[in-house]
């Protein structure tokens, strides 16, 4: 009840300071909603090259922690009611943008009605989808009614979503209650770099210097997906003396923690295990990833370009089925045994 009061007075706030701000003229100008960034920077890096003189505003929430490269983005905002005047700006770019990209759910679109000339695209954070989210996840039986509406007048504001296979349409379609013409079936933009094999170069070479250490080594990479019990207290599951005692020799283990998780990893053997949840680029870091440990995550999705091995780490299957629900026939679908992991290393 009281978090149903909090999320009505700050949208009437967003409402109002919205309408203002539409008073100002239009202007020719792409205005970013970044939560993770990765499908954001792209899509405003081939903007720039088609046209180098479109103004590209990004808003950065503050867990928003992607390097924008300053010569792609004109402006870099950080959108926040604990900062008043930040925030008042971030309303005003979106008020009087032509193109807005998101890439996450945002509560404020559900009161945004943009000007007719404004067109308004979902570029999403994954590029598949294990995890049920939007109008399939099961925690939505424990919301209201109003909430129910207002997630679908968010869902509403997308004139375009864009997906990586007919598949992801298909979840899209269900997930957020849309039309199958406002998908566009074009890609997600953060894999184009998959297919760049000079940038994958220069970006193995980078990583290398950063990890002098992981030379001659071959690197396994643990992404889990975050547990909505656990964004604070983060607890890796992973058998780390097991693993140090049977693979330091040949092998070091990057582990990088979901975006949404706010602690940092404890960890006992710096010569084996890295912590890269810091590391913006998923993408770079599966370039140089022999090995991928999961669990629930997009990244496999990505990684499958590459046709190396993964290992789905589901220790928690059944109360994830329950608590947040997953993609049917995720049994059958993915190897889960989690005994194969030293056999699939010797």
């Amino acid at each position: 009840m009281v978090r149903e009061i909090a999320i009505s007075v700050y949208l009437q706030v967003f409402h109002f300071i919205f309408n203002l701000c539409k008073l100002f003229p239009q202007k020719q100008k792409t205005v970013g909603v970044a939560t993770f960034g990765d499908n954001i920077y792209y899509t405003a890096q081939a903007i720039r090259k088609q046209t180098p003189e479109e103004e590209i505003i990004i808003l950065k929430v503050p867990k928003c922690n992607y390097p924008f490269q300053q010569h792609i983005i004109n402006k870099e905002i950080l959108f926040s009611l604990k900062h008043p005047l930040s925030f008042v700006q971030s309303i005003y770019h979106l008020a009087t943008a032509t193109t807005v990209l998101v890439d996450n759910y945002y509560g404020f679109l559900a009161v945004t009605n943009f000007k007719p000339e404004t067109t308004c695209i979902q570029l999403w954070h994954a590029a598949g989808a294990i995890k049920k989210f939007g109008l399939m996840d099961p925690s939505i039986k424990n919301r209201s009614k109003k909430a129910i509406m207002r997630f679908q007048q968010v869902y509403n504001k997308f004139h375009y979503t864009v997906v990586g296979s007919e598949r992801m349409a298909t979840i899209f379609r269900q997930s957020f209650n849309l039309p199958n013409e406002s998908i566009l079936r074009t890609g997600i933009p953060r894999t184009d770099v998959f297919y760049d094999k000079k940038e994958e170069k220069r970006i193995s070479k980078q990583i290398q210097l950063e990890f002098p250490t992981i030379k001659d080594k071959k690197i396994i990479l643990y992404a889990p997906t975050f547990r909505d019990k656990q964004l604070s207290n983060y607890q890796v599951q992973l058998d780390m003396e097991m693993l140090y005692n049977h693979l330091s020799s040949d092998y070091v283990l990057f582990v990088k923690l979901h975006p949404a998780i706010s602690n940092s990893l404890i960890n006992n053997y710096p010569n084996f295990v890295y912590d890269v949840s810091d590391y913006a680029e998923i993408n770079h870091l599966l370039m140089v990833t022999d090995l991928l440990i999961t669990d629930y995550s997009s990244i496999p999705f990505e990684y499958a370009i590459y046709q190396k091995p993964m290992i789905f780490y589901a220790y928690d299957l059944e109360e994830y089925k329950q608590e947040r629900g997953i993609i049917q026939d995720y049994e059958k679908q993915v190897p889960m045994d989690q005994l194969s992991l030293l056999q699939s290393l010797s």
